[in-house]
């Protein structure tokens, strides 16, 4: 691929974002992002925890380097603008956060992510260090043309403060990012008092007690995603499949397969062209 073409998808990517909302879905590998493809989705992002479940690992148990392969294994199987869960960037410095992006870049990718919650201490980045950090991702991000979105973590910690949300995501707004994520935000007032707030494209993670793709597109969300919701929803029919071969011993579970020659074409029809 040329680079030509990564510019073009970077363009496509960004230019999704201007106005209207569209849906992101996560794929786990490369035959989801290729069937996720042929449905017709304009992007696709990669899920931390749905790549970590390939490895057979837990979500944040994968390295730099695997996540590296595996944005541009997605970025080369599909004709469309990939965004990367790059969790945390893997860097506590802002010099190798900007190092983290610049390699994303350099998959192919149109888009990545920062996120503001540090696991090695269990709690939300301060301010000024997530807002350096932003920052720096943003400078990078801006240098390659990539989409970058910064994501303010509370919500999925039990922090259920909107006002920091909002400071938070403004914040990084100011500091460079380009799109603003509070991922676990569930209220649709909530949601809409965020978009009227940030003045930024917004993301909102599609979630069973959230709002559906209507109500967000009706408050002015821009792009919705799926995180690892996908990947779990595949995971559990497979559970389910198993505990019927061993309680049943049928295999009804037959009956939601997509029929081999539909899948066949539906990987066929999710390639870039030649």
């Amino acid at each position: 691929m040329t680079s030509a073409r990564w510019i073009e998808r970077r363009e496509r990517f960004r230019a999704l974002h201007h106005d209207g909302l569209f849906v992101m879905p996560n794929p786990w590998d490369v035959g989801s992002a290729r069937l996720l493809a042929s449905f017709g989705f304009p992007a696709l992002a990669t899920t931390s925890s749905g790549h970590a479940a390939t490895l057979g690992r837990r979500d944040r148990h994968v390295t730099r380097d695997e996540l590296l392969a595996h944005a541009e294994a997605l970025a080369a199987a599909v004709d469309l603008p990939i965004n990367v869960d790059a969790e945390r960037c893997f860097a506590d410095d802002p010099a190798g956060v900007a190092e983290t992006i610049e390699l994303i870049a350099e998959t192919g990718a149109a888009g990545c992510s920062i996120e503001d919650y540090d696991p090695a201490h269990a709690a939300i980045d301060p301010l000024d260090v997530a807002v350096e950090r932003v920052a720096a991702a943003a400078g990078a991000a801006r240098r390659y043309g990539i989409v970058l979105t910064a994501r303010a973590e509370n919500h999925l910690y039990g922090m259920d403060d909107l006002d920091d949300t909002i400071a938070r995501l403004c914040a990084y707004r100011d500091a460079g990012a380009d799109v603003l994520y509070a991922p676990g935000l569930v209220d649709r007032h909530a949601i809409g008092r965020l978009v009227d707030e940030v003045r930024a494209p917004v993301n909102v993670l599609a979630l069973r007690s959230g709002p559906s793709i209507p109500e967000l597109a009706a408050v002015g969300v821009r792009r919705v995603s799926t995180g690892g919701g996908l990947a779990r929803a595949a995971y559990g029919a497979l559970v389910a499949a198993a505990r019927e071969l061993q309680t049943a011993g049928t295999s009804t579970y037959l009956d939601a397969a997509i029929p081999s020659r539909e899948l066949d074409a539906a990987l066929q029809a999710g390639r870039p062209p030649a």
